[in-house]
């Protein structure tokens, strides 16, 4: 795996989401260019869902700590987004990619 961040955007406009994947190593600094990333996909449509995919990514925890906060919070940090646009965000780490029939009640 790369030090280099790479990531790719899928859009569904017709179901109104969109999956940000990133590969590569995410730290503390380089987070903030997935935060534009973001910021960009969610403007395309209103009340979008918002999934960032880091399966495939080595993330430091204070990285992933700062996604954590914004998907709770469903803001993206007052320096990236001043005007605190909404976002649906949900994080899939390796830890949360377990089949949906095994997390059935």
């Amino acid at each position: 795996m790369t030090d280099k961040l790479r990531v790719l955007v899928r859009v569904d406009i017709d179901c109104a989401k969109a999956q940000v994947a990133a590969q590569g190593h995410v730290t503390s600094t380089s987070v903030h260019g997935l935060y534009d990333v973001m910021k960009r996909a969610n403007s395309l449509t209103a009340g979008m869902a918002l999934e960032l995919d880091m399966t495939r990514a080595r993330i430091e925890p204070d990285a992933l700590e700062e996604l954590r906060a914004c998907s709770k919070s469903h803001h993206l940090p007052a320096r990236v987004d001043p005007l605190q646009a909404d976002y649906r965000l949900s994080i899939l780490t390796p830890d949360t990619t377990a089949p949906l029939a095994t997390q059935a009640a």
